[in-house]
């Protein structure tokens, strides 16, 4: 074999090492713990409060749709939420109030209180308390590995993580997020043996206000019950100072 035909093949596999070599370099580039910190920064309220209405709209094969309205007051500056139901009626006045490390689940019925978790679903639906809270990412767990996709016309990064405690509602995370902004578009959630649990899509509409950026859209997929998804679109959004009366246990005995 002569130079001459020697050199299409040498710039073929040169091509082909600097095409694979791209990527690579890329992610090992690229502080992702920082790109996750971004992501909590952009829903952190920081010395504001936030307020806001979600209706969840769920849906059970055989079963006709339900709807759960709750509204939620967050407190980010010390971790306080209140998560009341407003709908249905039947469920109106329930609520959940996170203070300090408790969670409290208030019935209005018998006028008690009970213990209850982040981890708790809000009345049979997809959505669990953590839902609500501040992004914690950064926090709660590390990066185990990263690589380079596309979800519809956005580029992505793909990030497996693992829990870093045991008060997160998933041990493990596949976390997609957009490249050209720090915001999530898929969060595929899985049990400690890596069985699929729960697929959840940020549909890519936003309400602003300032300089965060909430999820619109929300949908989730339950992926143990075949079938189950829940829809959560947000309304009547506020972020400014509210009343310290929100975070107390009378407000949720009052709110009927």
């Amino acid at each position: 074999m002569n130079r001459a035909s020697c050199k299409p093949a040498a710039f073929a596999l040169l091509a082909a090492i600097i095409l694979f070599a791209a990527p690579v370099a890329a992610v090992a580039d690229t502080d992702f713990k920082a790109i996750l910190q971004a992501m909590d920064d952009l829903s952190d309220m920081g010395k504001q409060d936030y307020t806001a209405i979600y209706d969840i709209v769920s849906e059970k094969p055989g079963e006709n749709p339900t709807t759960t309205q709750i509204k939620i007051f967050r407190r980010d500056e010390h971790d306080q939420i209140v998560i009341l139901i407003q709908k249905p009626e039947a469920k109106k006045g329930q609520g959940y109030l996170k203070i300090d490390d408790n969670v409290w689940f208030y019935d209005p019925e018998s006028g008690n209180y009970s213990h209850s978790t982040m981890k708790e679903n809000i009345n049979g639906s997809e959505a669990k308390n953590s839902d609500f809270k501040k992004y914690s990412y950064a926090t709660d767990y590390e990066v185990e590995s990263a690589t380079e996709g596309k979800l519809g016309a956005f580029a992505t990064w793909v990030l497996n993580l693992k829990a870093n405690n045991n008060e997160v509602s998933y041990e493990r995370i596949r976390l997609t997020v957009r490249k050209d902004k720090p915001l999530p578009l898929k969060e595929e959630d899985f049990s400690v043996n890596g069985k699929p649990m729960r697929t959840t899509l940020y549909l890519p509409t936003y309400v602003q206000a300032g300089d965060k950026m909430i999820p619109a859209k929300i949908k989730m997929i339950d992926e143990i019950e075949k079938g189950n998804q829940s829809v959560l679109t947000i309304s009547d959004v506020y972020i400014g100072k509210l009343d310290d009366k929100y975070f107390k246990k009378t407000f949720l005995e009052s709110a009927q």
